[in-house]
């Protein structure tokens, strides 16, 4: 699924996706940089991230598989 990854003051990281009209925050990572492990967010999704470089500027569409689920 696409989703929209960025970035803000009062949340921190968050995503969007715009086929659900769904927009929350990044609650957990496997990895700091975020890209290549899993995030959590809010809901309590857990999705798959490509890899990117850890310097990746934001906000930044990327393609996400969620795990447990096809989607």
């Amino acid at each position: 699924m696409k989703i929209m990854i960025r970035r803000s003051e009062e949340t921190g990281h968050s995503i969007y996706v715009p086929k659900k009209d769904l927009e929350e925050p990044i609650v957990e990572s496997e990895f700091e940089s975020l890209w290549g492990g899993w995030i959590k967010i809010a809901n309590g999704w857990v999705l798959e991230l490509p890899e990117m470089a850890a310097d990746t500027r934001l906000p930044i569409t990327v393609n996400a598989k969620k795990r447990g689920a096809e989607d």
